[in-house]
């Protein structure tokens, strides 16, 4: 008589569950590893220094994502926005910050001034007054 590999209690069927505990084993691993450098990046953000330094603004970027969705069978969308700026120190040292969506704006390429940051956190940029005397200049 012909054995079903769906009749034994050894075949394709049995590999499942070690497949479905192997994925959520993954999974929870990159969380919790995104979870910890995030701690971490937080950390090392707190324990250095505030600095203010002269900076140019050299460039601005976003990025766009896009999600989708399926509640109760209708299917919806929806994207996020995320906003950066690059800004070159006196020193020539390039340094790019998320800048939040209702700062962004502000920006504007090939500005000038004071950048305020600690560590990877960006926390303001004072723009040089036009007619004003440049420091870096005089």
């Amino acid at each position: 008589m012909y054995d079903s590999p769906f009749s034994s209690g050894f075949g394709f069927f049995s590999i499942i569950p070690f497949i479905v505990a192997l994925g959520f084993l993954v999974v929870g691993s990159m969380l919790i590893l995104t979870i910890i450098r995030g701690i971490g990046e937080w950390t090392r953000n707190n324990n250095s220094p505030r600095l203010e330094e002269r900076a140019r603004v050299v460039a601005k970027r976003t990025n766009v994502s896009h999600h989708h969705h399926t509640n109760q069978n209708v299917p919806s969308s929806s994207t996020s926005t995320t906003y950066y700026a690059t800004f070159e120190l006196m020193s020539g040292v390039r340094q790019e910050f998320h800048i939040a969506d209702n700062l962004f704006g502000y920006l504007v390429e090939g500005d000038e001034g004071m950048l305020s940051f600690q560590g990877t956190r960006y926390l303001g940029f004072q723009r040089d007054l036009p007619g004003a005397q440049n420091p870096s200049t005089t």
